[in-house]
């Protein structure tokens, strides 16, 4: 495989993931024609983009024939009296692997010959990959002459379009071809053919008329070579820009550069930026509306409220249909809010409807642990209270009894259990000072932790559900982006442009129409 093939290959498997990745969501308009320049390069690429295919084209009697076989110094082609008009598409190759390209291209297996191998001379190395055909004329009235014309001329990378110094004005040839042609002078060339047959005066005038022509006809800066394949006028110069062309990228390789392109760019006029969506702030936006309509502080009060009494039976309710259907709402307004109507449709679809939030809500939340169970500690300081207030209640008694002079003690005694008495309410008090303070902290951290849950709970609801479908959609379109990026041509080559040299007069007496030169805007072939 050579580097352009390489090349393009992989840059048509790129587009080909994007479009199997973006699927449905393009337009079908869109979809049907990246689809179909993908699978137009893969064919091409199947017969090889460094065949440089040259068609000779021309009307009855211009001596396209001729001219093929002075470029290919072979006596192929029949000519004059043997076959006054060309019936079939005839094909000289420069290349042993041209057989599938031919195949594509129609061309009978009889009416092929290969420039190629030991026995060619040195000097055919310099049109190596070049596939040179002969079509049948254009202006024939033979039924079927013209379908071939017309079915070869969209294939080929260069059209050199044969005319005689009696029909190059031939209204069939512009109407029919060369206006059709407008925008494609990188890839035509003319030939003024027997030019020995005018006067040598007039052929410059002749050749400034062909290019008055060609500019009505839309086609500005198309070489017109002046040529005789009975004197050889031109036939060099002729060879030496086929030459040039076939050392460039093949024009076809440019084509499917070009396509590639273009399909490209269409692809991404339908993932046109970067979406600025970030999924954390979002979350926390859409768990505190969740949370509110799930009644998650209210549930979480209830709960420190039960803690701190000891008793309650606190529960979730239904959460609000119409929070949670506003919430998905924003979340598709939020994150589609920068996608084409077909990703938007995708991404809706993708995620779970309100209904299916909701039910996974209400599962979600029915597994928070409401706990109002008191302290662990508190039998025993409830036991430590009672004692307290038991035993100061005894002593108080005594203290009284003492006090009355029934119970008998002096006064010191009695002073020491009244002491005690107080002691022991105060020691009570404080036992269930501490029970309070204990039953108030574990109920803000029981109501705390409900919330905690509930967050939780509700985040990962809203990943499931919302989250990680969107987050998926955007990542594909991404790398729908990304590939269609890979898949423009990042330094495509000017299109192939063909200038003449200026000539005078004098060069066209000495028999030569003037030097005709490719300029040197394609990138060399690998």
């Amino acid at each position: 495989m050579t580097s352009h093939d390489a090349t393009l290959s992989a840059r048509t498997e790129d587009l080909g993931r994007a479009l199997q990745i973006a699927g449905s969501r393009l337009d079908d308009a869109v979809f049907g024609k990246v689809a179909s320049s993908v699978a137009g390069v893969r064919e091409r690429l199947a017969l090889g983009v460094d065949h440089t295919v040259v068609a000779l084209a021309g009307g009855t009697g211009s001596g396209k024939s001729s001219t093929f076989n002075k470029i290919s110094r072979l006596t192929f082609a029949d000519v004059g009296v043997k076959r006054p008009t060309t019936a079939k598409v005839t094909a000289c190759s420069w290349s042993d692997d041209a057989s599938a390209l031919l195949d594509w291209l129609g061309v009978e297996r009889e009416r092929r010959i290969t420039r190629a191998g030991d026995l060619d001379a040195a000097d055919e190395a310099s049109l190596a990959g070049l596939v040179l055909l002969d079509l049948p004329d254009h202006d024939s009235v033979a039924p079927g002459h013209r379908d071939v014309v017309d079915k070869v001329l969209p294939l080929v990378d260069l059209l050199v379009w044969v005319v005689d110094p009696q029909k190059y004005a031939d209204d069939a040839l512009h109407t029919g071809y060369l206006r059709e042609s407008s925008g494609m002078q990188a890839s035509t060339v003319v030939v003024l053919n027997q030019i020995d047959t005018v006067p040598v005066g007039q052929r410059d005038n002749l050749v400034n008329d062909v290019k008055r022509l060609l500019r009505d006809d839309g086609l500005e800066n198309v070489p017109v070579v002046a040529a005789s394949t009975k004197t050889d006028i031109g036939i060099a110069d002729l060879r030496g820009l086929l030459e040039q062309t076939v050392a460039r990228r093949s024009v076809s390789a440019g084509r499917a550069a070009g396509e590639l392109d273009a399909a490209a760019t269409l692809l991404l006029s339908q993932t046109p930026a970067e979406v600025p969506w970030h999924i954390d702030t979002v979350l926390e936006r859409e768990v505190d509306a969740l949370a509110r309509a799930a009644g998650l502080e209210s549930v979480a009060a209830q709960v420190g409220a039960a803690v701190r009494n000891g008793y309650g039976s606190p529960e979730f309710r239904t959460p609000d249909p119409d929070s949670i259907a506003l919430s998905r709402s924003r979340w598709l307004s939020g994150s589609g809010e920068s996608l084409k109507p077909g990703w938007q449709r995708s991404l809706s679809a993708s995620v779970a409807s309100a209904q299916e939030v909701a039910t996974a809500l209400a599962t979600a939340l029915q597994g928070v642990t409401l706990d109002t169970r008191g302290p662990t500690t508190q039998r025993l300081t409830r036991r430590l209270a009672l004692g307290a207030v038991l035993f100061a209640v005894v002593l108080g008694i005594a203290t009284v009894l003492a006090a009355m002079g029934i119970l008998p003690a002096d006064e010191t005694w009695t002073t020491a259990l009244g002491v005690l008495a107080v002691v022991a309410a105060a020691a009570a008090l404080v036992v269930f000072l501490v029970a309070v303070q204990l039953r108030r902290a574990l109920g803000a951290r029981r109501a705390q932790g409900v919330i905690a849950s509930g967050r939780a709970a509700i985040e990962r609801v809203l990943q499931q559900t919302l989250g990680a479908p969107t987050q998926k959609l955007l990542d594909e379109h991404r790398a729908v982006r990304e590939l269609a990026q890979s898949a423009r041509d990042d330094g495509p080559s000017a299109p192939l442009r063909l200038e003449e040299n200026t000539t005078t007069s004098g060069s066209m007496r000495a028999s030569s129409p003037g030097v005709v030169r490719l300029t040197d805007l394609g990138t060399v072939r690998a």
